[in-house]
């Protein structure tokens, strides 16, 4: 047994058909982790905010592909989605959390969207539209 506590993975992978990364961890356990998933909780400033309460409800991200991964130093890496968010930078332990508790994290995210009166669909916009466009102030 290593002193090092947190696995790490030995191989990844972007399935694009599937919308998924594989990740195969070096204790044996393999997370599919759906594109979405990784969106909507990406570790970064944008999504969490800068403090607790201060997180951005990700909205519209159902489709949303991964155009490519960088490595981060040898404990992380930076996947580059492709409505523009690449700052969020993904840590080995991330991953295995975002893995581990991806049923439970999804249910959370689906129940905000519900609250917050969108689908996993829709973004700010196609709701208004959908009501006849109350006027939001957005030209188009």
């Amino acid at each position: 047994m290593s002193a090092q506590t947190s696995p790490v993975p030995l191989s990844f992978k972007v399935r694009k058909l599937s919308r998924v990364v594989e990740v195969e961890f070096d204790d044996g356990v393999m997370f599919s982790l759906p594109f979405e998933l990784m969106r909507v909780y990406s570790p970064s400033a944008e999504v969490r905010g800068h403090g607790p309460g201060q997180e951005v409800l990700q909205t519209g991200k159902r489709e949303v592909e991964i155009n490519g991964i960088e490595p981060v130093g040898n404990y992380g890496v930076k996947p580059l989605f492709s409505d523009g968010h690449a700052s969020g930078i993904f840590t080995w332990d991330y991953l295995y959390q975002l893995g581990r508790d991806q049923s439970a994290m999804w249910e959370t995210y689906l129940q905000k969207l519900e609250a917050a009166g969108f689908t996993r669909e829709s973004g700010r916009d196609h709701q208004a539209e959908a009501a006849g466009g109350h006027g939001c102030g957005h030209s188009h």
